[in-house]
């Protein structure tokens, strides 16, 4: 799940749980329902941006070459 994904969530999530007035619809409450989508959510979230630094971390460790410098050309310090 991606940050947007778990944004998307987490929205719905609050909608269902705050703005939904039917509490109880065919068998379940909608309320329970929207939280348990917004912990969800939160949890994505938090996963991904995890996932996110830790990928960072690795990219900078794995791309960092060191190349010796080509010396300058002759006639160069006239």
């Amino acid at each position: 799940m991606g940050i947007g994904t778990s944004l998307v969530v987490i929205a719905i999530g609050a909608i269902l749980r705050f703005a939904v007035y039917q509490h109880h619809a065919a068998g379940f409450n909608v309320g329970t329902v929207g939280a348990i989508l917004m912990i969800v959510g939160i949890i994505g979230l938090v996963i991904s941006i995890i996932i996110l630094t830790i990928r960072r971390r690795t990219d900078v460790y794995h791309h960092d070459e060191i190349v010796d410098p080509v010396p300058p050309p002759r006639g160069y310090y006239r």
